[in-house]
């Protein structure tokens, strides 16, 4: 009777039956697609970076602007409370003028953004103003804002449409007050005027390409300026554009991608909500724009790749035509596998790495305090770590950018690793701005003196930051050593003690250095 043939073996004999330098054309056509595949894949993750990094952009250039409209009619509307306040206290006597008109010209010279303060009487003529002289017989009965405050009895301000001033015929953002008599009844107007050029001169400093735009507009949606400003831009009603209609109306902030229905081109729009005031604005970067330079490294690397692709279909045609010989195509098959194990070797070297600083990044620090623990525990030695935070890093993103964010933690980064001064020492990015520094065979007293010199050194940078209370940016750091012992203390708890010695330094005051390890602290700290 014949045994029957077992599936693996019948698989072998099919495929050492195939034609081998068939399977090496399949081999170089999959190698090839693969390499497409991988590039096509590359590029298109840099697309969504490109573009995502475009709507953080937008969305802080919205913030900022924003809260710059917020504070310029701020300090506008502060003035009026004040000019109110007066005038209801102190009356509409000459002499009460006189010094009223005094305080309005010191107040003009104070705040760049405005172009004058005034007060109207309740039939609209002028009774003071922040001018050198009283332009004669001038009645602002039939501007908008007077109308308003006349039928309105709160005393809430009222923003009303730019106007050109009858006084110097500039462009104007109007803000006004009512005031009241005794009674409550209408006793006329507090006005401020702003510039609305003090608004295009601060848009001017955003770059936003050729095709993008910042806008700043009323809740009600009319346009009080743009850049780049149009003819028709101020006053101009887009209530019935897409953003304002289908976002704007709806949130008090967003970030959207768009065709624009005037000009066709698509934008991306990040619009936020005056805090205070009934205003909105909108920042928008042409999507074509800020693809430009990522289409113009797509067409370098297509290109490459398409040199590349010629030179492994030329290099399978000869392997074809060589791989008949099998000593030859033994050492292809060993080449072949060198060089993926030393492509592995490199990938995992890669992984164990933090982009933006250049130090070891989580992945290691567990792998090598896991080890470290270990040793430390078999040879009775000390192991140190030090856990490192900048201090008020959050609102140093906030006020300098997250660009600016990040060349200050790779600054910090370097003098970290500074002080990775033995083979066995590893600095790492522990997450977002806190860093780390394992140090074995290191005892408490070498490791604070580690830390205070890292603390030291950052400090003695002076990197600017107003949003700290030490003015420059500062670091805190926490510090616990110990000698491990076997079936009593595991590696977290290592890091557990030096992060709650880090909470101690952050409680503490920050811009400090803490340990957790219960011994004589006064002792120490003088040594140190």
């Amino acid at each position: 009777m014949v045994n029957p043939i077992d599936k693996p073996t019948l698989q072998r004999v099919f495929i050492n039956r195939l034609p081998i330098t068939w399977l090496a054309a399949v081999f170089v056509v999959f190698v090839c697609l693969s390499l497409v595949a991988i590039d096509g894949w590359q590029s298109w993750s840099a697309r969504r970076v490109q573009l995502q990094e475009a709507k953080v952009a937008t969305t802080n250039m919205a913030t900022a602007i924003a809260q710059h409209a917020d504070d310029t009619i701020k300090e506008a509307d502060t003035a009026l409370v004040g000019l109110v306040e007066r005038v209801q206290t102190d009356g509409t006597s000459p002499a009460a003028l006189e010094r009223l008109h005094r305080l309005l010209v010191q107040r003009v010279g104070e705040l760049d953004q405005l172009n004058g303060l005034f007060v109207y009487d309740e039939k609209g003529n002028w009774l003071v103003n922040s001018m050198a002289s009283m332009p004669a017989n001038v009645n602002n009965a039939d501007r908008n804002y007077f109308i308003y405050h006349r039928k309105h009895l709160d005393s809430a301000p009222f923003i009303g449409l730019p106007i050109q001033s009858r006084s110097n015929g500039a462009w104007i953002l109007t803000v006004s007050r009512r005031i009241n008599h005794p009674d409550g009844s209408f006793a006329g107007v507090a006005l401020a005027t702003i510039n609305m050029d003090y608004f295009n001169k601060f848009y001017d400093h955003f770059e936003i390409g050729k095709r993008g735009a910042i806008v700043l507009a009323l809740d009600a949606g009319m346009m009080l300026t743009r850049r780049p400003l149009l003819y028709d831009s101020i006053g101009k009603n887009i209530a019935n554009s897409t953003v304002f209609v289908n976002y704007v109306s709806r949130s008090k902030f967003g970030t959207i991608s768009i065709v624009s229905s005037q000009d066709g081109v698509k934008r991306i729009h990040s619009f936020r909500h005056v805090e205070h005031y009934p205003l909105f604005v909108v920042a928008a970067l042409s999507e074509e724009e800020i693809l430009a330079v990522w289409l113009s490294d797509t067409y370098l690397h297509s290109a490459g790749v398409a040199l590349l692709l010629l030179v492994l279909v030329v290099f399978g045609f000869h392997l074809v035509r060589q791989i008949q010989r099998r000593v030859h195509a033994e050492a292809e098959i060993v080449q072949a596998r060198d060089a993926l194990l030393t492509l592995n070797k490199t990938l995992e070297q890669l992984s164990l790495q933090d982009s933006l600083t250049g130090l070891s990044n989580r992945r290691h620090f567990d792998i090598a305090l896991e080890k470290e623990f270990k040793r430390a525990m078999r040879n009775g030695r000390s192991l140190a770590l030090i856990m490192i935070d900048a201090d008020y890093f959050k609102q140093y993103n906030d006020m300098y950018g997250h660009t600016e964010g990040d060349e200050c933690l790779r600054t910090i980064s370097q003098i970290v690793k500074s002080n990775q001064n033995r083979p066995g020492d590893l600095a790492v990015r522990y997450g977002g701005e806190e860093l780390a520094i394992l140090l074995p065979d290191t005892d408490l007293r070498g490791a604070m003196t580690i830390a205070e010199n890292i603390r030291y050194h950052v400090h003695r940078l002076a990197i600017e930051h107003s949003g700290s209370p030490f003015g420059v940016v500062t670091i805190s750091a926490g510090v616990e050593a110990y000698v491990p012992f076997r079936n009593e203390q595991l590696p977290l708890e290592l890091v557990q003690a030096a992060d709650k010695a880090l909470y101690n330094a952050k409680a503490d005051g920050r811009n400090r250095v803490c340990f957790n390890t219960n011994i004589d602290k006064a002792t120490l700290v003088d040594e140190v």
